[in-house]
């Protein structure tokens, strides 16, 4: 399960829906834009969030004023085409949603926003969002969708590794009662902590000044 954040929207040369294309036609995925943009490149002031059909703004110097607001009149027909869309990719891969959909019911938000989930999760598609990171305009949202629709540690299945003390092949739950189990994937030196190791606990829990066995 993945989604994509289309960066540096402010840039020269930005184009949120082309980018959205080479998404489909180089990595063969099932992109769903969430957003569009109000302008692009230097004019690019915020996004229309199509789950709840508001317009976003972010204010300030880095971003740290963000303003919700109705959708600009110029910006109505795209906004409601962009949603139709998106709810035409859900509705082909969620069989409730396809329902009410081709019924003509109104969908709510958080049926929107749980049709979503269940299709990030599955794979099934790619969730797009935008923005400028550098100036933080952007990654609030990105952070939310996050939240919202990738999954959390108990959505995902256990994992197999071998022991290396048996050489045998065992499971591991995601769960803080099953043996630690870990991947390291960054090493950096750090001029104050010294030698600094990332990872990703996939079972168990580790505390402060424990020893663990590293196998490579």
């Amino acid at each position: 399960p993945r989604l994509a954040f289309v960066n540096k929207m402010d840039r020269i040369g930005a184009d949120f829906d082309n980018t959205v294309q080479q998404i489909r036609d180089r990595l063969g995925a099932n992109p769903v834009p969430l957003q569009i943009s109000i302008g692009q490149e230097h004019e690019f002031a915020g996004v229309v969030d199509l789950i709840e059909m508001r317009a976003l703004y972010w204010q300030g110097d880095k971003g740290e004023e963000p303003v919700s607001s109705p959708i600009p009149p110029e910006f109505e027909e795209t906004a409601l085409a962009g949603r139709e869309q998106m709810l035409e990719a859900l509705a082909d891969c969620d069989d409730d949603l396809a329902i009410r959909y081709l019924g003509g019911e109104e969908i709510e938000v958080a049926e929107v926003v749980a049709g979503i989930r269940r299709a990030t999760v599955s794979s099934q598609v790619v969730p797009v969002v935008m923005g400028s990171a550098l100036r933080n305009k952007g990654v609030d949202t990105l952070l939310g969708a996050i939240t919202k629709f990738l999954p959390s540690p108990v959505d995902v299945p256990a994992v197999s590794g071998t022991n290396p003390k048996t050489e045998e092949v065992e499971r591991r739950e995601p769960s803080e009662d099953a043996p630690f189990a870990a991947l390291a994937f960054k090493i950096v030196t750090d001029p104050h902590a010294g030698k600094l190791a990332y990872f990703r606990v996939y079972s168990g829990t580790i505390e402060p000044g424990a020893t663990i066995l590293t196998v490579i």
